[in-house]
């Protein structure tokens, strides 16, 4: 039997015999004497065979990289000058009293310490890329994470209950998987996007808390923090107000940090509303590592000449917005400029208009460069300088537009131009974004859409504004944000039938049709549900950011690349013609009808 992890084997175990099992990480033949560096999950040690046991010596001889071996020894001091500071088992080593080869390897397709390896090989060799240490040490993370999750939760009274993978289609959100059924031709399951409208019953059910580490499924574009499959840590709860359920999660975020990571998060986080997060930085996940901030013009550009802004400032959902780089005036080049007025465009925006403040005492050319000085009246060149702060050597970027065009396009400049200019601080900020808008408006549909999920309770007091005024109202909804990304997001739900038929008509949902895609919610709904509310974390997000890793496919032990495959298994694939015969389905080439 093992006796320890060769990752645990410290100066404590000096004179101890120890039995370890492992990888050959390397092999190093010093001419009489044969080091293996002996590997799991856990860590390194090195293991010491000499030609005093032949045996041994003769089985150390063809031990090549990534055999799978078994070690008794003696564990010892290293020599003199020898001891490796870098390693936990630098210290020690073990003098191989038996070596065992359980299963030879064939030759790796890379080394385990190997940089700049191509992702692509990475998750075709996934189960080889699975023993580089960083990666272990990741998984090893996330089920700190997890376990950590699962016991602050326990303590609480939450119970851990599975909900359906194989569920009913309905189609609010993203683009559902879906799985034809053997038995019912022409029907099909649907793989859960969330167990959200499950979780809800399960609070009509009289469960009071549930929480759950799930799979979810979305058929989506995907990015470098997005997969088809994901796993979120869900949870819901009962007869607990906004306020009351935010302090329950923000102290599970606080625990798990601290717990799995060692990280000390504020105590409490800062709140902002929907509507100062976009103000003050242009997105409802702001990083508030970085202090710049976008300023509001609307008002002031609104009897101005300059029809750019002028136009912008009387749209009615229209913004005009300052975003001011502190030493940007002398630090950044025209080409900068240039490519930053390519960056905002990907987000919609026509332009970028700027000024370089050479001289904050001279609002006008001779203080102030910039092609759009000599458009703009002396007193709103000084309110502009006076509202966003400039000072010599400052460069101020403006947008105007569309409010969301100006928010995306200077929101992201903002967060681009804090990290490459160093206006980043250290350590981690989160924050709750509350106050959400219960609905935004889809322009190609021409109706007004959920923005979070129909099932959101809108603020009270807001009941009326979602027949009156759809636009105006405001949701009990909360997102968790951390370093500029969402780890979290939830909302109280609806547990009034007329609300709940209200919150359905400012969506344009008839009876009829809300009958078809919730009825089984509805009907449920009507049998004394409590009011209750809940919370979706992201797993995969948070152990990334823990990590410090670019991508959650590093955070999960088999991934799927940014196409949606599987390199490893080769999935999706094509079925077999019986299996689609029982499916009573038939495959069509793309292209033909």
């Amino acid at each position: 039997m093992r006796s320890h992890y060769c990752g645990q084997v410290t100066a404590a175990h000096i004179d101890e015999s120890v039995s370890l099992y492992g990888w050959a990480h390397r092999r190093r033949d010093h001419g009489g004497v044969i080091f293996i560096d002996l590997r799991d999950r856990e860590g390194l040690v090195q293991v010491v065979c000499d030609p005093d046991r032949a045996e041994t010596f003769r089985t150390a001889e063809r031990v090549r990289s990534e055999f799978c071996l078994r070690v008794r020894g003696l564990v010892r001091r290293r020599p003199e000058g020898t001891i490796n500071p870098n390693l936990a088992t630098g210290e020690i080593e073990v003098l191989a009293h038996e070596l065992e080869v359980l299963n030879p390897s064939a030759t790796p397709p890379f080394q385990l310490d190997e940089e700049n390896l191509s992702e692509n090989v990475r998750l075709a060799q996934r189960v080889i890329d699975l023993r580089r240490p960083q990666m272990q040490q990741n998984l090893l993370l996330r089920h700190r994470v997890a376990m950590a999750a699962r016991r602050y939760f326990d303590e609480r009274g939450f119970i851990d209950i599975e909900t359906p993978i194989l569920t009913r289609s309905t189609p609010e959100g993203a683009r559902d998987y879906l799985v034809p059924s053997r038995l019912y031709p022409g029907h099909f399951y649907a793989l859960p996007q969330s167990p959200q409208l499950f979780k809800q019953m399960l609070m009509v059910a009289g469960f009071d808390r549930y929480y759950q580490i799930t799979k979810c499924f979305r058929d989506e574009d995907l990015r470098a923090d997005r997969q088809p499959e994901f796993t979120q840590i869900d949870v819901e709860t009962s007869f607990l107000d906004e306020a009351e359920i935010r302090a329950i999660m923000e102290g599970m975020v606080r625990t798990v940090f601290g717990e799995a990571a060692g990280v000390a998060l504020p105590d409490p986080f800062p709140v902002l509303t929907y509507a100062e997060a976009m103000r003050d930085f242009g997105s409802d996940k702001p990083d508030l590592r970085i202090p710049l901030k976008l300023t509001e013009l609307t008002d002031l550009m609104k009897s101005v000449d300059f029809k750019v802004f002028r136009a912008a400032a009387e749209l009615g959902d229209g913004r005009v917005a300052a975003l001011r780089i502190p030493g940007g005036g002398t630090s950044m080049t025209r080409k900068e400029i240039d490519d930053c007025a390519a960056f905002v465009g990907i987000y919609g925006a026509k332009g970028l208009a700027y000024i370089k403040v050479n001289d904050a005492s001279k609002p006008g050319e001779a203080g102030l460069r910039s092609p759009i000085v000599k458009f703009l009246r002396e007193d709103v060149l000084r309110a502009i300088l006076e509202r966003t702060g400039a000072r010599d050597g400052d460069l101020v970027f403006f947008g105007a537009d569309r409010a969301k065009v100006v928010n995306d396009a200077l929101g992201a400049l903002r967060v681009k131009l804090g990290h490459e200019k160093g206006h980043v601080e250290a350590g981690w900020r989160p924050a709750w974004v509350v106050d959400f808008p219960m609905f935004e408006w889809d322009e190609e549909a021409r109706r007004w859409g959920a923005m979070h999920h129909p099932f959101t309770a809108p603020k009270d007091g807001h009941e009326d504004l979602l027949e009156a005024a759809p636009g105006r109202a405001l949701a009990k909804a909360y997102d968790v944000t951390l370093n500029g990304w969402e780890i979290g997001g939830g909302s109280v739900r609806i547990h009034r039938a007329d609300v709940q038929s209200k919150v359905f008509g400012a969506l344009g949902i008839g009876p009829e049709e809300a009958r078809a895609k919730f009825g089984f919610l509805l009907d449920a709904l009507q049998f004394g549900a409590p009011p209750h509310g809940g919370i979706a974390f992201g797993l995969d997000r948070i152990v990334a950011m823990m990590a410090g890793a670019e991508s959650i496919r590093d955070v999960i032990a088999f991934p799927k690349t940014q196409r949606g495959q599987c390199l490893l298994t080769q999935a999706p694939s094509p079925a077999e013609e019986r299996q689609l015969r029982e499916l009573h389905l038939r495959v069509r080439e793309p292209g033909k009808v």
